[in-house]
């Protein structure tokens, strides 16, 4: 009841916003236009605002608009949520064993190199600096992955999913802060939405919402930021596994005398290929299979842990007591503030739990943490410190060298495992996380495929993996220090930290809406500690982590040109499309001959006609029987249940056969159909559609015959929402219709009406319900075939310089290297027309 009550508060504030001003005609002879103009006015109010006619008609206030989609997404029940509650307690711990695979492998083996970083920055003069490190690497795993990440972040998910596209998604759902102009109201009927308009009473959050909704700065600022996180994340996904093999294969020096730098970076770049060379085959059972080599990894951490405590110091616990951070800072102020950026490490993989939550539950990744992660880290570092108060000329190869002589080959070849697993996690995250920006049109089209039948989010991208494997190499063969490596690591980390900590910001502001001191001083804590970590880095930057930042920059240069000449395509087409004059000037017949078929006209365009329409009308000498505008529409949502796909709305009157179809998919929905099995589809959904629209013709048509009055016609049009809002039916989906083939009927001066002439209507309705429907399959068996506009952008001649250079040279070149949208169909050629068309902008 109470998702019902917070969805219905949530079309109710919408409703209350969309209200209209429509043309009203000085005229009263509107029942004396023909069926075509009716149908018109009521198809085209949306679609069309002419003002060319606007002297001749006058503005009136009505009430919310609803249209054909609109009431659609009304009578689709809510799906049912795939929720992890009723899971058992041994599925339970099964999870949690999956979770040490793919969400805690990359934090799991920064105990191989934190250290190590550390002390190369600020070396060891005393015990008292290794209590002082140890301590600051205690309380920075305390507070970022425990305090930041699993009390607060992992519950700002979007409805389980994770990660900086998600954060933006749940945002703009919330307010319409989406820069592409696409957002239809009856997106917010999606039952995956629950969507929780903010409360009245909190003013604050209306506040943060009407300037997101209106400011196009804000707008523009928060997709920056977006993208600079995913870039960052995307760097992430170079350095991680360069970081995490080198450190594991540098243990063979400590076992192995004659080995020597340039056999470990040999050594370590045939992991790397090995490593991406495998990922095509996919990670359909990762969690289960390397959980358990993850689970002996951390209980030998924890294990060596304690033994060193109890062999070397056991007064290295004293360092839980935060005043010998104080002390490490007093006695080295310089050298301790940059072996911050060796600190920050201990905590890499932190956000791998955030944006790797689509797998799991919440709980599942908390209490896999709090229990088991946590802890064996905390040991595993007080074990390392021990050893090195007691062996302080050993600050290289920390681990290695604390490791118990009877154990050490086991443990290296764990360590190594460890890193493959960790490396290879933080890849898929990589993959997850273009497909998200691919879908929300921030990231050129790639090939993508799906490993797993099973798990839709697993997913391998060649493009990218051969493009991460070499910037990787390039990485490990440059710097061949993991010195160097580290503090490139610690910029990409940070980046995506700081992004993290001001989307969460603004989900308490506008969603939470909790109090604003908890979230100034979340936001004040958590930044300000993350810019003095990143100071730090930024001040080890000429090392040569300088190339991660320049990687980083392109990346996001290419977002943000797709995103810009998307938007711009986008805009123009609606500008240039068709008149819904032209079309009804040309009759059923659009001036041509119409085949038997149906044509899928594929488009970007939620609402009119598109102009790339024209073209298939003055190039074909035939037009298809039935033509269906397809528009394939990315939501702000992960997933878009089966029976809330599409959307249908006739485009003109019913003896043109033409409609309008919204395909709407989640950015982790996976397109998996085939081409046979989408139309299948399509056409069952656009039989529901028709049928649904003769039921409600029906029902408006018996409540008009039993009205009396001009003012019980008027209420009889209405439809009541679940929310209690009332809605016109002055719609394209209810309004008259009228068949070519019969001469519309003289209205009775009568109000009394013979039972004949009712059933005669009835069965006239249902006669035409069965002859649309015999028109439909014998179109759909004559064949389907695909018209495709491929349209390009120019900038225009007067544009400005920097411009036409995005435009006709950037943006040009990834469209043509980008994947075409055919690819994406899987369409046979023979079922495929394509038509080419530039716009000027």
């Amino acid at each position: 009841m109470s998702g019902e009550r917070e969805n219905g508060e949530g079309l109710a504030k919408m409703d209350s916003t969309e209200s209209r001003w429509v043309f009203n005609r000085d005229e009263d002879d509107d029942e004396d236009v023909d069926g075509d103009s009716r149908s018109r006015v009521s198809y085209d109010s949306e679609e069309e605002g002419e003002d060319d006619v606007a002297e001749r008609q006058r503005l009136l206030r009505t009430g919310p608009r609803i249209d054909s989609f609109d009431v659609e997404a009304l009578e689709i029940p809510g799906a049912p949520r795939n929720e992890y509650e009723d899971f058992t307690l041994g599925r339970k711990l099964l999870l949690a064993l999956q979770t040490l695979g793919v969400v805690f492998g990359d934090v799991g083996t920064s105990p191989l190199y934190t250290f190590d970083i550390i002390f190369n920055k600020s070396p060891i003069s005393g015990e008292e600096d290794v209590l002082g490190a140890l301590s600051l690497v205690l309380y920075t795993l305390i507070l970022i992955p425990l305090v930041k990440y699993v009390i607060v972040v992992l519950w700002a998910n979007d409805d389980g999913e994770g990660g900086t596209f998600a954060l933006y998604s749940l945002i703009c759902r919330h307010a319409k802060a989406s820069l592409l102009p696409n957002q239809l109201p009856s997106d917010a009927r999606i039952s995956s939405f629950r969507l929780k308009v903010p409360s009245p009473e909190l003013e604050r959050s209306l506040k943060i919402k009407e300037n997101l909704e209106t400011s196009w700065i804000l707008k523009k600022l928060l997709l920056i930021l977006v993208l600079f996180g995913t870039s960052m994340v995307i760097a992430d996904g170079v350095v991680t596994p360069a970081m995490s093999v080198m450190s594991a294969v540098n243990g063979l020096k400590v076992g192995i005398s004659a080995v020597e730098r340039d056999e470990v970076v040999m050594i370590s770049v045939a992991f790397l290929i090995v490593l991406f060379s495998v990922q095509r085959f996919g990670t359909s059972k990762v969690g289960l299979a390397v959980g358990p080599a993850l689970l002996i990894w951390f209980c030998s951490l924890g294990g060596i842990g304690i033994f060193n405590l109890i062999k070397y110091d056991s007064t290295a616990l004293r360092a839980f007591n935060p005043v010998h951070i104080y002390y490490y800072f007093k006695r080295n102020s310089t050298q301790a503030w940059i072996s911050l950026g060796g600190c920050l490490l201990c905590v890499t993989g932190s956000e791998a739990m955030f944006a790797d939550l689509c797998y799991f539950s919440v709980r599942s990744v908390q209490l896999t943490f709090i229990f088991l992660v946590l802890p064996c880290l905390l040991l595993g570092y007080l074990g390392q410190g021990a050893f090195l108060m007691k062996n302080q000329e050993s600050s290289d190869q920390v681990f290695f060298h604390s490791i118990p002589s009877e154990t050490f080959w086991p443990v290296v070849v764990i360590a190594n495992i460890a890193a493959l697993i960790a490396s290879r996690a933080m890849i898929t995250a990589t993959f997850s996380c273009i497909k998200q920006s691919i879908a929300l049109g921030c990231f050129p089209r790639l090939k993508i495929i799906h490993t797993s039948r099973k798990f839709m989010g697993q997913i391998y991208i060649p493009v990218i993996n051969w493009c991460l494997l070499i910037f990787c190499l390039m990485f490990v063969a440059t710097f061949e220090s993991i010195n160097e490596i580290g503090n490139a690591y610690g910029i990409a980390e940070l980046g995506v930290m700081m992004v993290t900590t001001i989307l969460v910001t603004i989900v308490m502001l506008l969603i939470w809406q909790i109090n604003i001191i908890i979230v100034l001083s979340f936001l004040a804590f958590f930044l300000g500690l993350e810019l003095v970590f990143f100071s730090s880095v930024l001040w080890s930057v000429v090392d040569g982590s300088w190339v991660l930042l320049v990687f980083s920059a392109v990346l996001f240069m290419i977002m943000y040109i797709w995103n810009y000449g998307s938007k711009l395509k986008y805009e123009t087409e609606v500008k240039q499309k068709l008149s819904m004059d032209l079309l009804l000037k040309l009759g059923c017949n659009l001036g041509t001959i119409r085949a038997p078929g149906i044509g899928l006209v594929y488009n970007e365009l939620v609402k009119g006609v598109p102009a790339i329409f024209g073209h298939f009308l003055t190039t074909l000498p035939a037009i298809h029987s039935m033509i269906i505008f397809v528009c394939i529409k990315y939501v702000p949502v992960p997933v878009v249940p089966q029976s809330e796909r599409f959307l249908f709305r006739r485009v003109c009157p019913k003896s043109y056969h033409m409609f309008r179809c919204i395909a709407r998919y989640g950015y982790k929905d996976v397109r998996k159909e085939n081409h046979q099995t989408f139309e299948q589809l399509l056409i069952e959904s656009l039989e529901k559609f028709i049928r649904r629209e003769a039921q409600e013709r029906s029902l408006e048509s018996d409540e008009d015959r039993d009205t009396e009055s001009e003012e019980d016609v008027a209420f009889s049009r209405l439809l009541v929402a679940p929310n209690g809002s009332v809605y016109s039916l002055g719609v394209p989906l209810l309004a008259g219709f009228s068949c070519p083939e019969r001469p519309r009927e003289e209205a009775s001066t009568s109000n009394q009406v013979e039972p004949t002439v009712v059933d005669q209507s009835v069965a006239d309705a249902g006669q035409s319900l069965e002859r649309e429907l015999s028109f439909i399959h014998k179109a759909k068996e004559s064949g389907v075939v695909y018209l495709l506009g491929h349209g390009d952008i120019r900038a225009r001649k007067d544009s400005w310089f920097f411009k036409k250079l995005v435009i006709n040279y950037f943006y040009a070149f990834l469209r043509k290297n980008c994947r075409r949208g055919t690819a994406n169909l899987s369409v046979p050629h023979t079922n495929l027309m394509q038509v080419g068309m530039t716009y000027m902008v």
